[in-house]
């Protein structure tokens, strides 16, 4: 069982940035590759990036691709989404995932690919 728990979420104007953190539980974090996903009021579910348990491999939509960026840092148990250049219709409920893999490159873009999910946090961007 693994547990998160996402952190660092807030309003902010246009053009700043946030930098979003998901802790988990158990000892087994390294062996997790992780996902962040995305939810606004009245639309799915989207994902937003994801990285390998190594963190070797990384992917992002298109929607944030150089302007997010997904890390990890497997001594802490602590995934990272640093957000840059925020518009605002980045603004929705952030969400991390996590699943076992067995391959240390593998990453997973699917919402159903993920066993574990945090309770997520909200990310206003004001115009």
């Amino acid at each position: 069982q693994v547990q998160l728990v996402e952190s660092g979420g807030g309003l902010v104007q246009a053009g700043g940035s946030l930098r979003l953190s998901c802790a988990a539980s158990g000892r087994t974090f390294s062996s997790y590759a992780m996902g962040w996903f995305r939810q606004a009021p009245g639309k799915e579910r989207e994902f937003v990036a994801a990285i390998s348990w190594s963190g070797g491999s990384t992917l992002y939509s298109d929607s944030v691709k150089g302007r997010f960026t997904i890390s990890r840092d497997n001594a802490k148990n602590t995934a990272y989404l640093q957000m840059n250049s925020l518009k605002p219709e980045d603004t929705a409920a952030y969400y991390c995932a996590a699943r076992g893999s067995a391959y240390r490159r593998n990453v997973f873009v699917g919402a159903n690919d993920y066993e574990y999910w945090g309770q997520g946090t909200q990310v206003t961007v004001s115009s």
